[in-house]
């Protein structure tokens, strides 16, 4: 099936667009929150440990990051209203092979398929929404909220779903929803109601050669670090917030969670509209600065004070988000915004996903998080450094 380019991006699709990008960027990041809480109790389930059910995500991870290059050159080449579709109904059908999971095998395999659909969304939903955008900035921190509010929902929702029906409705009923977004998706598709875009609606200037050699070195390191930040930090926070919040269940883990998401994914409003407005390297940067302090308090904090510091860290983590996605798609060369954006999630939610492991190997030979936590703080110091060398931005047209 082709899908011709539409001449002109209508306001309506435009809409359209930015409605559907916000609910995949939502739907992307539910699936791993979900594991992470269903992970509370799988080990009752499978008669494993707890560092032994974290285990059985890392080859989903790992195809969600690796996988992205694929995605965004087959959107560039092919079509990105066509990979959100396959996006839609793949991701939805492989979390509802997750809650009909009936052993870890079958489950990792599941997993394995949600990190393989999941890889389509970001290299091509968010280089679709930039095409459909005119302050892109804006539209990125708009999109930015539904990246921290699934994750904040999903945690509440897994909990309550859990504590209801166990936790195969985790991921069946998350799944199903999906599954039905990528239904409407396809009619709106075959309506007209969502078209091609293959032209920007705001063009950017060309990037000269040589800022677009010396901005993808520095964006590799300081993606490879934040991404690192935010895929470690992620699977500690159910059980940092069960160990130290004062109470204890399921629910109090799944709450917190939630607070912590669903705050961080907010500010990315914000964060949009100051990167449009002002320079997104010197934002980039300061995001970095913030985190470190954060990130060490994350080692040592317990009661609301962990509630208050864990959110801090996670909104500074994800305030650098429209930045970096801004400074990425201002110099990648013309018409490989996707394969670029890919190559980000190789080094963010690839290569990094490794840091799912390493929580894993550190609990396992320290029996806490504290390492965890002055190695992530680490690394928002070689993020601040590296983005520091990034070229001056373009004004753009």
């Amino acid at each position: 099936m082709e899908f011709a380019p539409a001449p002109t991006i209508s306001p309506a699709s435009a809409r359209a667009s930015l409605a559907f990008s916000c609910a995949g960027h939502a739907y992307s990041h539910i699936f791993e929150p979900i594991f992470f809480i269903v992970a509370l109790v799988l080990p009752g389930e499978f008669g494993m440990s707890y560092e032994e059910v974290l285990t059985l995500i890392i080859a989903g991870k790992l195809l969600y990051g690796l996988l992205a290059p694929l995605a965004g050159w087959l959107g560039d080449r092919w079509s990105t209203v066509g990979m959100m579709a396959l996006y839609f109904l793949g991701l939805g059908g492989a979390a509802v092979a997750a809650g009909l999971a009936t052993g870890p095998l079958s489950l990792a395999v599941a997993l394995g398929l949600v990190g393989l659909f999941g890889s389509i969304y970001h290299p091509v939903g968010i280089s679709w929404l930039l095409s459909n955008a005119i302050d892109k900035g804006k539209a990125i921190g708009i999109n930015g909220v539904f990246g921290g509010v699934g994750p904040a929902l999903a945690g509440l929702t897994a909990g309550f779903l859990i504590a209801l029906w166990g936790w195969r409705a985790a991921f069946l009923i998350p799944g199903l929803v999906v599954v039905a977004t990528g239904i409407v998706f396809v009619i709106f598709l075959a309506c007209g109601l969502v078209v091609e875009a293959k032209i920007d609606r705001k063009p950017e200037p060309t990037p000269h050669r040589g800022d677009t050699v010396r901005a993808g070195l520095v964006l590799s390191v300081t993606m490879l670090c934040a991404g690192l930040i935010y895929q470690a930090t992620q699977p500690v926070l159910p059980k940092l917030f069960e160990e130290r919040l004062g109470e204890t269940g399921i629910l109090a883990a799944a709450g917190g969670v939630t607070v912590v998401y669903l705050l961080a994914g907010l500010t990315q409003i914000l964060a949009g509209h100051l990167a449009d407005k002002m320079s997104p390297r010197r934002i980039y940067v300061a995001a970095a600065l913030l985190q470190v302090p954060m990130l060490i308090g994350l080692a040592y904090a317990s009661g609301l004070g962990l509630l208050v510091v864990a959110t801090l860290a996670v909104v500074f983590n994800m305030a650098a988000i429209p930045a970096e996605n801004l400074l990425l798609s201002r110099y990648s060369p013309p018409g490989w915004r996707g394969t670029a954006l890919g190559l980000k999630f190789v080094l963010g939610f690839g290569v990094s996903g490794l840091g799912v492991p390493m929580v894993s190997l550190i609990r396992g030979s320290t029996g806490s998080f504290e390492l965890v936590f002055l190695i992530l703080a680490g690394a928002a110091l070689v993020i601040a450094a590296a983005a520091a060398l990034l070229p001056t931005e373009r004004k753009t047209v």
